[in-house]
């Protein structure tokens, strides 16, 4: 749940950012000089590249708080740490490549495929229980 709401509020965060943004943009710009059309994009060239930038950047920001969510722990909403790549490049029928990433607190791993052969799978995420407990367990019986 905490995952999604930190994901929620990411989102609000860049909405609010872009909306300040989108509405500050017409005080940059002298005043367009039209006659017959309400609207100066697609008659203004200045105004319309402008908001063709604006509709970029957008994009971009919304681009870059999904991708950065998606590397994050699902417990503790920490970057996840680690990769490391296993399968074959050139045995993709008997290991397909994959990236591991493992939360550094031991949360959980993410499995995240490099080859999609038969269309767009999801990355699994593995939760663990506690995985260490069982290396506390072992230094506290050799105490």
């Amino acid at each position: 749940m905490k995952y999604w709401a930190y994901l929620s509020a990411k989102l609000a965060l860049a909405g609010l950012f872009l909306y300040r943004v989108g509405h500050s943009l017409p005080y940059l710009l002298p005043p367009p000089k039209m006659r017959f059309h309400t609207e100066p994009i697609g008659y203004d060239l200045t105004y319309t590249f402008l908001m063709m930038a604006y509709t970029l950047l957008a994009a971009g920001v919304i681009w870059v708080v999904i991708w950065d969510q998606r590397l994050r722990c699902r417990t503790c909403l920490r970057k996840l740490r680690m990769p490391i790549l296993t399968g074959s490049w050139t045995h993709i029928l008997l290991g397909p490549p994959r990236t591991e990433y493992i939360c550094p607190f031991g949360h959980g791993t993410l499995k995240v495929d490099e080859v999609q052969i038969t269309g767009h799978q999801a990355p699994d995420w593995q939760p663990h229980e506690d995985m260490w407990k069982e290396l506390v367990s072992l230094d506290d019986t050799k105490k």
